[in-house]
């Protein structure tokens, strides 16, 4: 029987337990998942009409390989064999350059909750990919995010419950936690002198 390989993709900033529900929910899917990093540097990085906080580098703290490695961590983490799964670059905003990175006989899983989701989808339906919605979901049913996560870290609270503990770890033993308060505080202060 030939090899199911799927696709998916995510900012990840940072990879928190709702993440891995979509990552889990694909590998059920497919043998081998390919799971793209969006915006996998700023090169990458474009303002979209939906979410034009995305593209700030203050909601970008994390750099493609500190992704990388936190979702190797969180995938071993939860079981799934480390050869089942590969992690890539995923240039969403310069759409022809994904078959760079990921095949395109692959079936490529997404979830759907607002207008940049229904943006995506249009993206990789128009560049004739089968592509399988996991869920879709209004906004306030989406769950956790990457911006309460950090949030919570630049306000002092508890986040830990929110992310696997390998992420948990890797975070904080990196001090990543401090760059995200950092670039929140420069982000506030940059803010303020144009005011």
């Amino acid at each position: 029987m030939e090899e199911k390989t799927g696709v998916i993709h995510g900012r990840f900033q940072c990879l928190h337990l709702k993440h891995m529900e979509y990552l889990l929910a694909a590998k059920k899917q497919c043998d081998r998942l390919i799971i793209g990093i969006s915006n996998p540097d700023a090169g990458f990085i474009r303002t979209n009409i939906h979410d034009t906080n995305r593209s700030r580098p203050e909601n970008n703290p994390f750099t493609y390989f500190e992704r990388y490695e936190m979702i190797r961590e969180a995938m071993m983490e939860f079981h799934v064999p480390r050869e089942e799964f590969e992690i890539v670059p995923f240039p969403i905003n310069t759409p022809e350059l994904i078959f760079q990175y990921a095949p395109k006989d692959a079936v490529y899983y997404m979830s759907i909750c607002d207008g940049w989701g229904e943006d995506k989808y249009r993206t990789l339906t128009g560049l004739g990919l089968q592509v399988e919605v996991l869920w879709n979901r209004p906004l306030e049913e989406k769950g956790t995010t990457g911006t309460e996560v950090r949030h919570l870290i630049i306000e002092g609270k508890p986040w830990a419950h929110l992310v696997p503990k390998s992420v948990y770890r890797y975070i904080t033993e990196h001090h990543l936690d401090e760059r995200i308060i950092r670039l929140a505080r420069e982000a506030e202060e940059k803010q303020n002198k144009t005011k």
